[in-house]
C-alpha cells in the first residue's frame, strides 16, 4: 500500500521569478532559504510521486469549459505555460496510473472531476518547485482546483476533496511513497485597485485556524473573511484540500511575511503526519 509522507502548502507569485529585486536582498534571501527548506524537507521525505494542487489561471481553462476540480492524468506536463515567466522551459514527469487510480476513486466516492491528458502546468504549480530546486526530482500529478472564475466551489467542498484524497492516496494498492504540495495564496488581489494590498492579519489568522484543529471554525472564517483579502486568496482552497488530506495532523506555519512589493502573503506550513 502507499504511504503519505510529506504534506506541505506554499504561496506562490509570478513575481518571486519576474522581478526579485522589488525586494530588498534581505527579505529576497530570507524568503529564497525558506523555499530551499522546503525542498530539503520534500527530498528527505524520499517520494516517489508528488501531487501538486494548484489553479489554473485561465491558461487550459476558460469560460467555455471551467472545471471546479481537474486531476492531471498526462505521463508528461509541459511547464510554464506563460511565455512571459523567467523559468526555464522543461517537461515535469507524470504518474498516470496514479492519476487514473485518483480519477477512478473520485467517481466511485460521489465526487465528479474533470481530466485532462493535455495540461501545460502554470506558474502557480512551476514556481515553488522552482525555488525549492526539486522540479526535476520526482513525478508529479497535478490536480487543479478553480479559485478564479466565479462561481467557485466552496471552501467546505475543498476541504472534502482533501479527505478524500488522503482516504485515496492511502489506499493506493502500489507501494509508492507520495508527498502532497498545494500551492496558492495567501492574500493578494490581481487586476484591481488593491493591487500591493497584502492583509496580514487575514493570513496570520488563518494559519493559526490550520494549527487549532478546529475544521468548522476555519471554513467559517474563510467563508465569511476571504474577500478582505483579495481575489487571489481564493487560492486558500488549496491549503484547505492538503489540511484534508493530512487528516488530523498537526499543522505548522514554517515561514510567513506580508511581501507587498511582491502582491502577496507569502507562506509556508507543514502537516506533522504520524510515522
Amino acid at each position: 500500500m502507499a504511504q503519505i509522507v510529506a504534506v506541505f502548502a506554499a504561496s506562490h507569485t509570478p513575481v518571486m521569478l519576474n522581478f526579485p529585486e522589488l525586494i530588498s536582498t534581505e527579505e529576497r534571501d530570507q524568503i529564497r532559504l525558506a523555499f530551499r527548506e522546503l525542498g530539503a524537507s520534500l527530498r528527505a521525505a524520499r517520494p516517489d510521486c508528488l501531487v501538486i494542487i494548484s489553479d489554473d489561471h485561465l491558461h487550459n481553462f476558460f469560460l467555455n469549459n471551467f472545471p471546479a476540480f481537474c486531476i492531471g492524468a498526462s505521463d508528461r506536463y509541459p511547464t510554464p505555460v506563460e511565455h512571459w515567466l523567467k523559468a526555464e522551459k522543461r517537461e515535469l514527469r507524470g504518474d498516470t496510473e496514479l492519476s487514473s487510480y485518483l480519477l477512478c476513486s473520485a467517481l466511485q466516492s460521489g465526487f465528479d472531476p474533470a481530466f485532462s491528458m493535455d495540461l501545460i502546468l502554470d506558474h502557480g504549480t512551476l514556481t515553488p518547485l522552482e525555488l525549492a530546486g526539486i522540479g526535476n526530482e520526482v513525478r508529479v500529478v497535478p490536480i487543479l482546483v478553480n479559485c478564479v472564475q466565479p462561481p467557485l466551489p466552496s471552501m467546505q467542498r475543498a476541504l472534502q476533496w482533501g479527505r478524500f484524497l488522503g482516504e485515496a492516496l492511502h489506499s493506493y494498492p502500489a507501494a509508492q511513497r507520495i508527498a502532497v504540495l498545494a500551492t496558492g495564496g495567501l492574500s493578494h488581489d490581481v487586476g484591481t485597485p488593491r493591487m500591493g494590498f497584502v492583509n496580514e492579519h487575514f493570513d496570520r489568522e488563518f494559519l493559526r485556524l490550520l494549527g487549532e484543529g478546529d475544521d468548522a471554525d476555519l471554513i467559517s472564517f474563510a467563508n465569511e473573511q476571504v474577500d478582505s483579502a483579495g481575489n487571489g486568496a481564493e487560492e486558500i482552497r488549496t491549503w484547505l484540500m492538503a489540511h484534508g488530506t493530512a487528516g488530523a495532523a498537526r499543522f505548522e506555519p514554517l515561514y510567513y511575511r506580508a511581501v507587498a512589493k511582491w502582491y502577496a502573503g507569502i507562506g509556508i506550513g507543514q502537516w506533522h503526519l504520524s510515522p
